[in-house]
């Protein structure tokens, strides 16, 4: 039978081109739609009358075909799963073709830097800045063809700039701060004041941008669950400076807004909230940002019969199958390139600092696939003046600023 896809991702499919920003929430199926541009421009056809027919191929060889997608996926393979229905295979003796099936993490972009004519696939889009990673997609794009995939493409004009450039609207970065860029005088670091000829930029944006246009069948809800923190111990670390679990100095805005996350998520109100809510949702899935949390939900008794496990920088543990669960995720670990749909519940023990990352971990839950209406996300916060000021730049979908906060 024909291969699967949804209206809108047909939709989307129509389009596509070389280049292009496929942008979709999470969860909307950017794989899949991916997969099948890649199909058709190798002559694979998706649409035909003949309902005899199983299976009509790509040319053999279609060309190689390069997966850069986060670490999670990779290892986890699913990327292979979505492959499936095109008969397509990194594994020798499991694919239909005769070409090259490469499916690696972005950290190993580097290595794939003098590739030709093959199909480039970059999920998750992480080509910001002007690193390593993005002059290896840039070399990479002015030899292959390529597509993105995000379900946050770009917060400034700025985030747009290696894109734009392997597109050939702009020569280099510099060409395009010189066309675009006003920066604030008399600042002891560049700070943008504003864009310039930004209807250009909007013309250029919507020209590569494809929009998946889909209603989600769930419903989310989003509650924010307030508990109480050592006052006096945080307003001596804010009136001191001074770390009391290492008894000397604080040194950065880094350690000082870790400081004083710790007194304010290390409280025992917070930790008495994640009980109450497992006794409503006894599958629940945990996003916390530091070790000492983990150590605290490792340590919090659930109840009987109760499996723990965990996704982060030491454990790379499967989501758990009995019927009670607690899976304690690491945001930088596992915000993203992974899903469960075997429960309708997260919990973020603390906020995460990036708007991109919040959106990517409630995605984990909220899948095309779920057999759940209603999904449940539980926010975790005080009234601390540093909880105040993260829900405050997320609210805004920015990055919280430490050094801002600190007044360093």
């Amino acid at each position: 039978m024909p291969i699967p896809l949804y209206d809108y991702q047909r939709d989307a499919l129509s389009k596509m081109k070389n280049g292009c920003i496929l942008c979709g929430g999470v969860g909307s199926g950017k794989s899949r739609t991916a997969l099948a541009y890649y199909f058709i421009r190798n002559d694979g056809v998706l649409d035909y009358e003949d309902i005899e027919t199983d299976y009509i191929p790509m040319n053999d060889p279609p060309k190689d075909l390069y997966i850069i997608t986060t670490a999670r996926k990779r290892d986890t393979l699913e990327w292979e799963g979505e492959m499936a229905p095109f008969l397509v295979s990194g594994e020798k003796g499991q694919s239909l073709y005769s070409n090259k099936v490469v499916i690696d993490s972005w950290n190993s972009i580097k290595k794939y830097a003098e590739v030709k004519d093959s199909f480039f696939i970059f999920d998750e889009q992480r080509v910001v800045g002007s690193g390593v990673w993005v002059k290896s997609f840039l070399k990479i794009a002015k030899n292959n063809e390529w597509i993105l995939l995000s379900a946050t493409p770009g917060d400034t004009w700025m985030d747009y700039i290696p894109v734009f450039i392997a597109n050939g609207f702009y020569k280099n970065r510099t060409a395009f701060i010189r066309e675009h860029v006003i920066y604030r005088p008399r600042t002891n670091f560049p700070q943008i004041d504003r864009y310039v000829n930004t209807r250009r930029l909007v013309r250029l944006r919507d020209s590569i941008l494809v929009n998946m246009d889909f209603e989600r069948k769930t419903r989310s809800h989003h509650e924010d669950v307030y508990t109480t923190y050592d006052i006096s111990q945080y307003k001596s670390i804010t009136r001191t400076r001074w770390n009391p679990w290492e008894d000397k100095p604080i040194e950065t805005p880094g350690e000082y807004c870790y400081s004083l996350r710790k007194v304010v998520n290390s409280d025992e109100t917070r930790q008495t909230a994640v009980l109450e809510i497992f006794e409503k949702h006894p599958r629940a899935i945990i996003f916390y940002n530091f070790d000492y949390e983990l150590e605290i939900l490792k340590n919090l008794v659930y109840g009987e019969n109760v499996e723990i496990a965990e996704w982060n920088g030491h454990k790379h543990q499967p989501v758990p199958e009995s019927e009670s669960w607690v899976y304690l995720v690491q945001y930088m670990a596992g915000a993203e390139g992974w899903n469960c749909i075997k429960t309708d519940t997260i919990i973020f023990y603390s906020q995460n600092y990036s708007y991109k990352v919040m959106v990517q971990a409630s995605g984990r839950i909220d899948r095309l696939n779920t057999p759940y209406k209603d999904l449940y996300y539980y926010h975790l916060k005080s009234r601390s003046g540093i909880d105040l000021a993260i829900s405050r730049a997320l609210r805004d979908k920015k990055k919280f600023n430490e050094a801002r906060f600190a007044r360093w």
